[in-house]
């Protein structure tokens, strides 16, 4: 009798968990895969090269029809590829330790972007050579930290981009800000000197979010997430 109770206790409990199956988010490791075949395959520089031409064309567009038109770009994964350290470290996020054993892990962030190594993403360079030949100003706004300024131009530089209006890095001191929380702020900062912004370039949509743009591209990036 007892055991006919459990039996009928499960069965009655079935529907329930049929009812959950759905809720289960993607496996963390097929998704991992899926974003090395994505970058591996051409698509991704595909992708970034659609959205990259579809911006340059814009800037082009509009250039000339404001008195002081500029352009914000984000930095990682926007105008810089990290793909070496994402790869290496198996999109896992290690912000402190050494980084000296690429192209295998750990590496830590912040050693890999002190060490100025990353390359320009060519459609970014491309575009950001065009808008100053159009006489638009660019702005970088990142979520580097204000310590990582003077390795950040350099590296900035090292990979072709020269003759930037501004650097606009995350306060050291900012602990909890989102990246909208500042970087909103940031572009309204460049409108009160004049500016207007004609396009707002970044790979997350927190680097579009807040306004202060006429337009924003937002490029791929399965790779992670920054709120």
């Amino acid at each position: 009798m007892r055991r006919l109770l459990l039996v009928l206790l499960a069965c009655a409990g079935s529907p329930a968990m049929a009812q959950t199956v759905g809720r289960e988010p993607a496996n963390v490791g097929d998704a991992a895969m899926a974003a090395s075949a994505y970058h591996d395959s051409g698509h991704y520089e595909e992708d970034l090269a659609a959205v990259l031409n579809e911006a340059d064309a814009w800037i082009a567009s509009e250039a000339s029809r404001h008195p002081k038109p500029a352009v914000v770009m984000d930095i990682d994964e926007t105008s810089l590829s990290n793909w070496p350290v994402i790869r290496a470290d198996r999109f896992a996020y290690f912000p402190n330790g050494p980084c000296d054993a690429l192209p295998k892990g750990p590496c830590g962030w912040a050693a890999w972007e002190k060490s100025g190594k990353a390359a320009a993403i060519p459609g970014a360079l491309a575009l950001f050579r065009h808008a100053r030949a159009l006489h638009v100003a660019v702005f970088f706004i990142t979520g580097r930290r204000e310590a990582e300024r003077a390795a950040t131009d350099a590296n900035l530089r090292a990979a072709g981009y020269a003759g930037w209006s501004g650097l606009v890095l995350r306060p050291d001191a900012a602990r909890t800000l989102s990246a909208a929380a500042y970087k909103a702020p940031a572009r309204a900062a460049i409108e009160a000197q004049g500016y207007s912004i004609i396009a707002n370039i970044g790979d997350q949509p927190s680097d579009l979010a807040g306004g202060h743009a006429v337009r924003g591209f937002l490029l791929p990036n399965p790779f992670y997430r920054v709120p």
